[in-house]
């Protein structure tokens, strides 16, 4: 059996039971060893936080910014990476609690780390010396509480449903997500998206990086990114689970989402595809009232001056 096929049966499983997040959280600890802040997934928060803070740079120049993210996962790199570039408020939001203590301090000694070996310059270029010092400092002597810990870097970690968020009106200048707007079903995303366009300052600016790549094949190199696109909507409806869904969305479902929203595509960043990957899986009619190319693209960092 095929180890997506093995990790969807398991998932699909768990998502049914009472504290389905805590036994998946163990699962992918211990059995799929998916939650370690290995340098992968370090770095890529990294650039993601880096290339957020650019685009916003690139539209505005406010400074002592606030910044909203969604989709904190277990560990906060992009917060305490806005931190380090100056935001005088950063507010965090996940569904259900992932974070805690001991993952936040991890996420301050891989910094601690990376800043020792000199590589923490290369990924995020020309931020504070003075806010550096207090996220090495914690690193080193970490606070016992863990809200003080998160105070000391204006971030607060919030629990809630995105749809709803206990923010004031035009209250945010920077608005961005990390690999989450794939894991959101569309008429959700659409109701969070009607919340960014309340909470986003007139001339702020939204940043979402999205990964529209099948993510069974981040951990089976067997099938390619395009894999989930050769189901029906009712076959992927029983592959899919609750955990860690997959909406299947293309480019231009999000372009049709922003529209509804009256929210601007200021840019749209495309990383370069594979059409011959693609070509390799029998895609579903579903999606064929559409061109190759379109639903080739695998990654995109979509920007919009609010």
């Amino acid at each position: 059996m095929s180890k997506w096929i093995l990790k969807a049966i398991v998932q699909k499983g768990i998502s049914f039971l009472p504290f389905s997040q805590k036994i998946n959280y163990f699962f992918q600890k211990y059995v799929t060893h998916g939650v370690y802040l290995s340098d992968e997934y370090f770095e890529d928060r990294l650039i993601h936080c880096r290339e957020h803070y650019k685009q916003f740079r690139k539209y505005s120049s406010v400074k002592d910014f606030s910044h909203l993210e969604i989709g904190t996962g277990w560990y906060p790199v992009v917060p305490v990476g806005m931190f380090l570039y100056g935001a005088g408020s950063i507010t965090t939001v996940d569904l259900n609690r992932l974070s805690n203590p001991e993952l936040t301090q991890t996420t301050l000694l891989k910094f601690l780390e990376y800043h020792r070996s000199g590589k923490l310059n290369k990924f995020l270029p020309d931020i504070s010396e003075e806010r550096l010092k207090i996220v090495l400092n914690e690193a080193e002597h970490p606070s016992p509480d863990f809200f003080d810990l998160l105070e000391k870097h204006n971030i607060v970690y919030m629990v809630m449903d995105a749809r709803k968020l206990h923010l004031p009106d035009a209250s945010i200048d920077l608005i961005t997500s990390n690999n989450t707007f794939e894991h959101i079903y569309p008429e959700i995303l659409d109701e969070i998206l009607k919340e960014f366009r309340r909470l986003g300052k007139s001339g702020g600016v939204m940043s979402h990086a999205i990964d529209l790549s099948d993510h069974f094949a981040h951990m089976d190199k067997s099938i390619t990114i395009y894999n989930f696109l050769k189901f029906s909507s009712a076959e992927w409806k029983c592959i899919d689970n609750r955990l860690q869904p997959q909406n299947r969305m293309r480019i231009y479902n999000y372009r049709e989402l922003y529209a509804k929203n009256n929210i601007p595509v200021t840019e749209e960043i495309n990383r370069e595809f594979n059409l011959e990957e693609y070509r390799k899986v029998n895609v579903h009619s579903s999606f064929l009232a559409h061109s190759s190319e379109e639903n080739a693209v695998s990654h995109s960092q979509i920007v919009s001056v609010m």
